[in-house]
C-alpha cells in the first residue's frame, strides 16, 4: 500500500494520486520518521470538495481510530466490523505505522445478527457414539456437526454465535474457544439443568437488539438463512418457525369400519403429508420477555404462548436438504450425504 509522507512541500495532487493508486479508498499519512499523522479516505476527499476546503491539512483526518501492534488480525477485523469500517492503521508503541488491516468485500458485509445454537443435548438415542462426545461434536465428513452449522452460517455472512452448552461442554469450548480460529465471534451460555430450546435463551447475559436465529445443534441443511431472515422481517413476525414438508407412508393396508364393525373400505399403504418443525427459528428480541429466567420451556411451548397472546407468528417453508441427526440411521445418512 502507498502512504503519503507529509512535509512542507507535499501537495494535494500527490495525495489524490496515491489515494487513487491504492485502489481501496484509503491513504495513511506519515511523517519522515514513519510516525502516523492521520489518514485520508475517499470520503474525506469528497467532503473537502463539497465544503470547498481543498487544503491538504484540512482534509487529513488527524484523529483516526488505530490499534496497537501485536493484536491479532482477527481481533482487528472484528473491531472494524463493529465500527462498520474497512481500514485500520496498526501502530507500534512509538506511534509509527507498521501495517494496515483491510476488510475485503466479503468481510465488510458480514451481518450483525446473532445465531444461537442449542448444543447441550446428550444424544442418548445415538448410544455409544455420544458416550464421550456431545452430539453436536460428532464428525460428519471429517468435521463436527456444530462446525458445519457454523460454517454454513458464516458462508452467508453471519458470524456472531452463542453456543448453549451443557453435556460435556468442555469438549465444545476447548474446540471452538472464542471463535477466533474460525474467524467468527463465539460466546457461551451453560445450563446447570435442562431448560429446553427456549428456556436456555434466558441465560443470555447481554442485550440482543436485532432479530436473531435459534437453531438446534444437530441439524444439517442447505437453507438460505438470509432468505429466512428477510421473510421474518418483511412479515413483521415476532417469531418465525422454519417448516418442511414431510411425507409418511403407512407400510400396511389401513382399514375403515363403522361402529357395527362393518368393513367400509381398505386403503393400501396410504401416504400422509405434514409440515414438520425443523428446529430453526428467527425471533425478535422482544420475545425474550416471555421467557422466565432459568425455567424449562421448549420452543413449541413458546410459540403456543405467543399465539395465545396474539403475537404475529409465521412459518417459513423450505424444500432444501434438511436432516436432524437424532438417531444412528440419521447419522449414517449424514455421512453418506457429505461424501457427495
Amino acid at each position: 500500500m502507498n502512504y503519503l509522507i507529509l512535509d512542507k512541500d507535499t501537495t494535494l495532487d500527490e495525495a489524490v494520486r496515491l489515494l487513487d493508486s491504492n485502489g481501496n479508498g484509503f491513504l495513511p499519512v506519515v511523517d519522515a520518521e514513519n510516525k502516523l499523522i492521520g489518514i485520508i479516505t475517499d470520503g474525506d476527499l469528497r467532503r473537502g470538495i463539497l465544503n470547498k476546503t481543498l487544503d491538504l491539512q484540512s482534509i487529513i483526518n488527524k484523529n483516526p481510530t488505530v490499534e496497537k501492534a501485536g493484536i491479532s488480525s482477527v481481533a482487528v477485523k472484528r473491531r472494524l466490523m463493529e465500527l462498520h469500517r474497512r481500514h485500520m492503521p496498526i501502530v507500534d508503541e512509538d506511534g509509527k505505522l507498521v501495517d494496515v488491516v483491510i476488510l475485503n468485500d466479503f468481510e465488510f458485509i458480514r451481518k450483525s445478527n446473532w445465531v444461537v445454537i442449542m448444543a447441550g443435548g446428550m444424544g442418548t438415542r445415538l448410544g455409544d457414539l455420544t458416550k464421550n462426545t456431545p452430539k453436536p461434536m460428532l464428525e460428519v465428513g471429517g468435521k463436527p456437526i456444530l462446525q458445519r452449522i457454523i460454517e454454513h452460517f458464516k458462508s452467508q455472512n453471519f458470524v456472531r454465535f452463542v453456543l448453549c452448552v451443557n453435556y460435556k461442554s468442555e469438549v465444545i469450548e476447548n474446540y471452538f474457544g472464542n471463535g477466533e480460529k474460525f474467524e467468527v465471534e463465539i460466546r457461551y451460555t451453560k445450563e446447570s439443568k435442562r431448560l429446553g430450546t427456549a428456556g436456555a435463551l434466558s441465560l443470555i447475559d447481554f442485550e440482543i437488539s436485532e432479530p436473531f436465529f435459534v437453531v438446534n445443534g444437530d441439524v444439517l441443511t442447505t437453507i438460505n438463512f438470509e432468505d429466512f431472515l428477510n421473510f421474518h422481517t418483511v412479515s413483521h413476525s415476532a417469531a418465525t418457525m422454519c417448516v418442511k414438508r414431510y411425507a409418511y407412508e403407512v407400510p400396511y393396508a389401513c382399514v375403515d369400519f363403522d361402529e357395527q364393525m362393518n368393513l367400509l373400505h381398505l386403503k393400501e399403504k396410504p401416504s400422509y403429508d405434514y409440515h414438520i418443525n425443523t428446529g430453526m427459528y428467527v425471533l425478535e428480541p422482544s420475545v425474550l420477555k416471555n421467557i422466565t429466567y432459568d425455567e424449562y420451556l421448549d420452543m413449541p411451548g413458546l410459540f403456543e404462548a405467543l399465539v395465545q397472546d396474539k403475537n404475529t407468528t409465521k412459518v417459513f417453508k423450505i424444500d432444501d436438504y434438511w436432516l436432524d441427526v437424532g438417531k444412528y440411521d440419521d447419522f449414517r445418512k449424514a455421512q453418506e450425504h457429505t461424501k457427495d
